[in-house]
């Protein structure tokens, strides 16, 4: 049952923090790398590592905050973040030393340098503790009821965005003073700091988390009634192929799949596209990608709220989906007022669909085993994150604007799995 009694405004303060202090950083990583030695492909291979490294220490994570307790594993990946930006910082102070020359027909010229190994380091060693997503969505999972589970979600992806929009704004008052791109680093190491603060004072632990007995160890306790009451504790944690196997969970693991990839390859083509065919500097980009989050605010609050208590998680991921895909189709024109209009379709889709989908995910799984299933899809979403950076250049350079054509296949192939969630679901209920 959930703990009507624990606030989850602390916890969206965490997540706040979490997204605020990483954005501080991520409108002039690219000029960092190139600065300390390294090119375009070295930036992008920065930029995968925290998903490369989540996608080893999320499961982990999530199993363990099943075990010893949510609070207990928000601190430890906090912390992890916390030393990450020290690492960071250490990185911009420390001189610049030259370790090799490299000229690669594949990663082509670049110099290696202890700054730029660091930066590599401080952003894998994010990723291996970067569990609070994970973590974050199996606690509310805890302490919110089904009902309120979808508005709940929204309000967690608000402060998400919340963050994406004041950070890269403090970042750009700060680095123009003239400390440059070292105090934007000093406030997210602040910033991270003031996260670890929080969930040790204002977050309370969500509940116990010991898994039920397996059903083989019951077994054993039957046969041997002498054997000590402390077996009956004891509790077999499901595998990877045991959590697939559950019903419901591998359908919409597959959507997380296809949406993160979808999202990555726009992300790493809509740049390019932006300064190519639709000729935006910097700045434009910026102003395109805060009102997207504003909006995304507005969607995945207010009106996410209202609208949830009238329909489905699923009807409002089969609709979000069809209006996300429209999006990307509107994006292969390349104009500018296609493109703002297609701003508006994105932030109504992706706010309708993503919260809902988080919250089907944490109703079809067992409560025993949030954490181990968020864990998953923080693998899914880490590999789809992967797979999306790397093949969205490659797209782009391939079939130019028409990239987003095949973004738009991806979402409207959740729009199809949809369904399938939708007949199960009724399956379900008719077997109730």
């Amino acid at each position: 049952m959930a703990d009507s009694k624990i606030s989850i405004y602390p916890l969206l303060a965490v997540n706040f923090i979490g997204t605020f202090g990483l954005s501080l950083v991520l409108p002039f990583l690219i000029f960092l790398v190139e600065r300390f030695g390294g090119n375009a492909i070295i930036y992008g291979l920065t930029a995968s590592m925290y998903p490369v490294f989540q996608l080893v220490g999320g499961p982990l994570l999530g199993r363990w905050s099943d075990t010893y307790g949510r609070k207990k594993v928000l601190l430890l990946s906090q912390i992890g973040t916390f030393i990450s930006w020290i690492i960071f910082l250490a990185a911009m102070i420390i001189p610049v030393t030259k370790i090799i020359d490299v000229r690669s027909g594949m990663l082509g010229t670049f110099v290696l340098t202890v700054p730029l190994l660091l930066i590599f380091i401080a952003r894998a060693f994010d990723g291996i503790t970067g569990g609070n997503v994970s973590v974050a969505n199996a606690y509310l999972a805890d302490i919110t009821s089904d009902k309120d589970r979808s508005s709940v979600y929204g309000k967690l992806s608000v402060s998400t965005n919340l963050g994406f929009i004041f950070g890269p704004a403090l970042a750009g008052i700060l680095s123009v003073t003239v400390y440059g791109e070292i105090l934007p680093v000093i406030a997210a190491v602040m910033i991270a700091f003031a996260g670890i603060l929080m969930i040790a004072y204002l977050i309370p632990e969500s509940s116990k988390h010991a898994l039920h007995p397996g059903p083989h160890i019951q077994g054993i306790k039957e046969a041997r009634p002498g054997m000590k009451e402390v077996n009956s504790a004891i509790s077999i944690k499901p595998g990877f192929l045991e959590l697939m196997k559950m019903e419901g969970i591998f359908g919409i693991l597959l959507i997380y799949f296809l949406i993160f990839m979808a999202y990555n390859v726009f992300y790493a083509a809509f740049p390019v596209h932006a300064a190519n065919n639709l000729k935006w500097n910097s700045a434009s980009l910026g102003i395109y990608f805060s009102l997207l989050s504003l909006l995304l605010v507005v969607v995945e609050g207010p009106v996410l709220t209202w609208i949830s208590k009238r329909y489905s998680d699923a009807s409002l991921l089969t609709l979000g989906s069809v209006i996300l895909g429209f999006n990307f189709v509107l994006l292969v024109y390349g104009t500018d007022l296609l493109t703002y209009v297609a701003l508006f379709f994105f932030a109504l889709g992706n706010g309708l669909m993503w919260p809902s989908l988080m919250s089907m995910l944490s109703k079809t799984t067992k409560k025993e085993y949030q954490g181990a299933v968020q864990g998953i899809s923080t693998s899914f979403t880490s590999l789809a994150s992967i797979i999306g950076l790397i093949a969205g250049g490659f797209m782009f350079s391939l079939f130019d604007a028409g990239t987003f054509l095949i973004v738009a296949s991806m979402i409207f192939g959740v729009f199809l799995l949809s369904f399938k969630l939708r007949y199960s679901k009724k399956e379900d209920q008719q077997k109730d």
